[in-house]
């Protein structure tokens, strides 16, 4: 067994690791970003190295500066956890020329499954079924145009040939959506993964997403752990995974089959560790869809209904072990069920909510598990992933897990960040999840999305139909000129002001509760940004007419591109934002005001 191991990774899947090699007696080594110094995975380690800045492009993903690590602390191998540089083939290799055991498969593997167009012709002639597309690149808009028309047809999806994750994923609907999917399906790529081609496949329009665990030692075995169901997502992001997959989903026929395409594939590269083959099921076919080369996040459902430490099992691998058991002794027992809690607000079409934690308290009980990275005082930072803790319940069957996971949520208190807690909770006692449905018509529901926001506030003690609201005039500064704008909220008093703006003069107006319509242009002049991120794309200019949730930018924050929208009909007065510069919580995006009248 290794006498150190380096973890290349941060949050609660560091953590994770740390508390495995602890029990398999080897001690730890954490690596950090500046805005981590305090973090939790930095204490739990036994040793901790600053590695830069807080951007991941100068700290985390910076491959030199982890191998001096390795070689200050004298680590043997190296854990990468997931996401930052899990499936970077490059590092796996550096590790490997510099002596240093990857804690994962061989390079040629990752290659093998990294190339997304090379891992479908892989796939396809090992026998394995894929979805009907492209096995190669595709190189224009009109190339696309041409395969969607002739071989394909619509809906086509366009993906990143590097992508993973939901990274680099649209959908074309019609021919008219082709040429805007192409590229933010390029786009996308080029930013995550450096790659900026993408492939066509057949879109099916709601399937199940079904995935395998597998894993794998060097002395030839390959087993796997049964399956996960992670068809509940949000922009092809998961949110809730469950495993074994509902029984009326999932046979054991059909489970024994989508086990044994886990294994071909695994087989196919010659993988050693953990890793899951992800596939869509859809009218009784099930298609092979990628690999992910390395521990899941939501590998600890599998833990549930298996007892089988995947961690640990990974590391043993690495080190040379053989697996500690066959497949005739993988038993699923029980339900598992895995809710992401992520600083998220899923009213506003989850948007991203970093920020401070203030009290913090996890769940406990019979069967209930948390796996996070932070804790009371803490911080979610705009920098990273939103993710602030995973939460699993097990139970005897499906019903009772979902039971104990109300309950559990129930008992997860996060007070000062905006998470998806609410949503969770809504989302499970719908008729819609007991029926084991992709819930999908939901998650694009805006209005059933805006009824999982927070509580509101208690009504005023007099319960009148009034409020405090008035309307209140502001003069704003936006690329150097000021314009006055029109704002209703509650009035702000002692030289308060909203986005740097100082009031003028209020104009009380106290509306009853419902009435808050104005008058042409519907509503505040001003759109502030709702989060803090990197313009990524601006889609309008100034003199332009907009209508009411027309997207004006979009913004990329916590490894998600946001789209913005017009809050209101009008024309852009003035924009305030550049395309590839910083951008805050509150700072102006947009004025947009009535249209002249003709």
């Amino acid at each position: 067994m290794f006498s150190k191991v380096l973890i290349a990774n941060r949050g609660e899947i560091a953590i994770r690791v740390v508390r495995a090699c602890r029990e398999l007696g080897i001690p730890t080594v954490a690596v950090y970003s500046e805005i981590d110094r305090d973090a939790l995975h930095v204490k739990a380690a036994d040793e901790a190295y600053l590695l830069g800045p807080a951007p991941a492009a100068e700290s985390y993903l910076k491959v030199e500066r982890i191998l001096e690590v390795v070689a200050q602390s004298g680590a043997e191998a190296v854990h990468p956890g997931y996401g930052f540089l899990a499936e970077n083939a490059a590092f796996a290799r550096a590790l490997e020329e510099a002596g240093i055991v990857f804690i994962g498969p061989p390079a040629s593997a990752i290659e093998a499954m990294g190339s997304k167009t090379a891992a479908r012709e892989l796939m396809k002639s090992a026998g394995v079924p894929i979805v009907p597309g492209t096995t190669q690149t595709v190189e224009s808009v009109d190339a696309a145009r041409a395969i969607a028309k002739d071989e394909i047809g619509y809906p086509v999806a366009v993906k990143a040939a590097g992508g993973g994750g939901g990274k680099g994923f649209r959908v074309a609907l019609t021919e008219d959506d082709l040429e805007g999917a192409f590229e933010g399906a390029s786009r996308e790529g080029e930013k995550f993964f450096s790659d900026p081609r993408v492939y066509l496949e057949r879109y099916l329009p709601d399937p199940r997403h079904v995935e395998v665990q597998v894993l794998a030692d060097r002395h030839g075995n390959v087993i796997h752990l049964g399956e996960r169901d992670c068809s509940i997502q949000r922009r092809h992001q998961k949110l809730i995974e469950e495993s074994p997959a509902p029984e009326w989903i999932v046979d054991p026929a059909m489970r024994a089959r989508i086990g044994e395409i886990g294994v071909d594939a695994a087989t196919a590269v010659g993988y050693v560790g953990a890793g899951t083959v992800e596939g869509l099921l859809q009218d009784g076919e099930y298609f092979f869809l990628e690999m992910n080369t390395r521990v899941q996040v939501e590998h600890c459902v599998t833990e549930m209904t298996t007892g089988v430490d995947i961690v640990k099992e990974g590391i043993r691998a690495a080190a040379g072990e053989p697996l500690s058991l066959s497949q005739e002794q993988v038993v699923l027992r029980g339900h598992a069920i895995e809710c992401r809690i992520n600083a998220e607000n899923a009213a506003k079409g989850f948007t991203p909510a970093p920020g401070r934690i203030g009290r913090y308290k996890e769940p406990s009980g019979p069967g209930v598990r948390v796996d996070s990275g932070v804790g009371e005082g803490g911080e979610v930072s705009p920098m990273y992933d939103p993710m602030v803790a995973k939460l699993i319940v097990w139970d005897v069957d499906r019903a009772s897990a979902t039971s104990r996971m109300l309950r559990a949520l129930d008992e997860f208190e996060i007070e000062g960040l905006t998470t998806l807690i609410p949503f969770h909770r809504a989302l499970l006692a719908t008729d819609e999840w007991a029926r084991g449905s992709t819930c999908r018509e939901l998650l694009e529901d805006k209005a059933w999305l805006k009824s999982t926001a927070p509580a509101a506030p208690p009504e005023p003690p007099d319960g009148g139909d009034e409020d405090t609201s008035v309307e209140q005039s502001y003069t704003v500064e936006v690329s150097g000129r000021r314009f006055d704008v029109n704002v209703i909220g509650p009035p702000f008093g002692g030289g308060a002001s909203m986005n740097g703006a100082a009031p003028s003069a209020p104009v009380p107006r106290r509306p009853k509760r419902g009435d808050r319509k104005s008058g042409a242009g519907g509503g505040p002049d001003l759109l502030s940004s709702p989060l803090q991120g990197n313009m990524w794309k601006i889609l309008v200019k100034q003199g332009d007419a907009v209508e009411e949730g027309q997207i004006l930018c979009i913004i990329e924050a916590m490894k998600m591109e946001n789209e913005i929208t017009a809050h209101k009909a009008g024309v852009v007065k003035e924009l305030a934002i550049v395309e590839g510069a910083a951008i805050a919580a509150g700072d102006p995006i947009a004025l947009i005001v009535a249209p002249p009248e003709a």
